[in-house]
């Protein structure tokens, strides 16, 4: 049987599995599920219709699921889930969706630490870290393995690709390719993320194709589709460059340059 504390709040119809935690004055809603093993450490919100996955740890002051703060909200119940093994701290709010039906999400193994704000409608990978006062707009997408340094603001509509690399109090205005370091305000990207694809297991042939293309589309003189045709007839075409690809291609907002 779930441990509640005698001062928490949960209301009739919340799933609650038999070995979660819920902490001294957390308030769970009645469409909230809870997994397995996850814990509320204290004085959390799971508000409307929000889901943990199972393994979970949600710090004290931490807001899940509260309504979107977007102005076409009409009502309904739009939502929040979030994956397995996910650790969420102090003061992190993860907004709803805004219409019913929809919702925002967040990946497996993700870290968000204190005072990061995900709006309504992100799409937030797997194994990302957004560190210390991130503040990510609506209708952000945060591809997986992403690395968010403290205080980085992301404007609506964006991207950012997989294990790219922000640096701490930059703005990010234009989708961040996958693989790349961008930092400043305006971002500029710096290099590519070398050490994090590394870390993440990517071979050596994969790390030498994204070496090359980065060289390719950020250190000669020629447009975007020049650089992408580029990479496309002159490297080898791993994984790695064929997300690349596809991510700058498919770009709406423009990709920073």
């Amino acid at each position: 049987m779930a441990r509640i504390h005698k001062t928490a709040i949960v209301a009739d119809g919340a799933q609650i599995a038999d070995d979660a935690i819920v902490g001294p004055y957390c308030t769970v809603s009645e469409m909230a599920v809870i997994g397995s093993g996850t814990e509320l450490v204290s004085h959390v919100v799971v508000a409307g219709k929000a889901t943990l996955g199972n393994g979970c740890k949600v710090s004290p002051f931490a807001v899940i699921g509260g309504q979107t703060q977007d102005l076409k909200f009409k009502g309904g119940h739009p939502g929040v889930t979030i994956g397995n093994n996910t650790v969420i701290r102090e003061y992190v709010t993860v907004n709803a969706a805004t219409n019913d039906g929809e919702f925002t999400t967040v990946g497996d193994d993700c870290l968000l630490m204190a005072y990061a704000h995900i709006a309504h409608c992100c799409q937030i990978g797997n194994r990302v870290i957004i560190a210390n006062a991130c503040q990510i707009a609506g209708h952000v997408v945060v591809e997986d393995g992403v690395t968010l340094e403290g205080l980085v603001g992301i404007v609506q509509f964006l991207r950012v690709g997989t294990m790219a690399f922000v640096g701490g109090m930059s703005k990010v205005t234009k989708d961040l390719p996958p693989y790349m370091i961008g930092t400043g305000d305006p971002l500029e990207v710096r290099g590519f993320n070398k050490i994090g694809m590394e870390r993440r297991g990517v071979g050596e042939a994969g790390r030498k194709a994204i070496k090359e293309a980065y060289r390719i589309l950020y250190r000669q003189e020629q447009s975007v589709s020049q650089s992408l045709a580029k990479i496309e007839a002159e490297l080898e075409q791993t994984p790695e460059t064929q997300r690349l690809l596809e991510f700058c291609r498919a770009s709406e907002k423009g990709i920073v340059r």
